[in-house]
């Protein structure tokens, strides 16, 4: 059985995109639906950038979202369905948007919101995120703990066995980064992001997302969509509104997901979305499974040679 998960922040680039959009209708299409639906041309920032531009929260979530489901739709298209779905982060929105839980234009301009709160939710430089390589999660979880000394710092993805980020305030994330080498961790990584994403310092922008997710027209999904937030699979339309809400200051529980969707029958991941991050994380996870990466046109082409044998 057949899983789509999609990529999060971090998997930008410029010229994302282009290749498919020349290629396929479908791709183009979804491209200019994404332009319309903002009321500015986002598929001229994925493919031709400037890359700073793109770089910026507010932009980087509508666009990977807008490559992502055109991306989706060509494959939808060439007869390969999903039974399930997760998304990591911001990929949570692809996902429903495939589901057909949002639609793709209010998706485009929920993230968007989405990216601005989340960027004004701490001030640039108060907070930090490092990569922890090589301790488990009770390692990292009490790292965290003896580093914290009354300022905020947490696991906020748990991406796979020892690779788990940590957020929170710059100062407490160094110590905790220190205190995990102590504790056995390889090393410790400081992350090139704009904000402290899913610890308790995304309270703020989780509580003014809130109320507009709320507001969405919604549906229930098409499939199952596990959320980050309790790798549960989400079947209704509330359900899954809720779990997007949690999420801004939840961890994203990426292990927990893929195990999840492993338990209930995906025997085949299909990364649909610009990069290959998720597919290295899954193999790590569950070397069982397999996995493809579909961003451009030799992906797609494999990914259905395999597929179809």
């Amino acid at each position: 059985m057949i899983a789509f998960v999609f990529p999060g922040q971090g998997a930008q680039k410029v010229g994302m995109g282009r290749s498919l959009a020349e290629a396929f209708p479908i791709c183009r299409e979804t491209f200019a639906e994404a332009d319309a639906a903002l009321g500015e041309p986002l598929s001229t920032l994925c493919f031709d950038g400037p890359a700073d531009r793109l770089m910026l929260t507010e932009n980087t979530q509508p666009a990977i979202l807008a490559m992502s489901t055109a991306v989706a739709r060509l494959v939808v298209s060439r007869g390969i369905s999903p039974r399930f779905a997760a998304g990591h982060s911001l990929g949570e929105y692809s996902a429903h948007v495939a589901a057909g839980t949002l639609s793709f234009a209010d998706a485009l301009r929920t993230v968007k919101r989405r990216g601005r709160y989340m960027q004004e939710a701490v001030p640039v430089g108060d907070g930090a995120m490092a990569a922890i390589l090589g301790l488990d999660a009770e390692g990292v979880a009490a790292a965290c703990a003896d580093a914290a000394d009354g300022q905020i710092v947490s696991p906020a993805n748990l991406n796979a066995p020892g690779q788990i980020v940590i957020a929170g305030h710059a100062a407490a994330v160094a110590r905790a980064g220190e205190r995990a080498k102590a504790l056995g961790a390889k090393r410790a990584i400081a992350l090139a992001v704009s904000a402290p994403f899913h610890c308790a310092l995304m309270k703020p922008a989780e509580d003014r997302l809130a109320p507009e997710l709320r507001a969405l027209p919604s549906h229930d999904p098409s499939f199952p969509v596990v959320a980050n937030a309790d790798a549960a699979p989400k079947t209704t339309a509330a359900e899954a509104i809720e779990a997007l809400v949690r999420q801004v200051s939840s961890p994203v529980r990426w292990e927990a997901v893929v195990r999840r969707l492993v338990a209930d029958g995906a025997t085949t991941f299909v990364e649909v979305g610009p990069g290959s991050v998720l597919a290295g994380l899954i193999k790590k996870i569950d070397r069982a499974v397999t996995v493809f990466s579909v961003e451009d046109e030799a992906g797609l082409v494999a990914m259905e040679a395999a597929i179809t044998l």
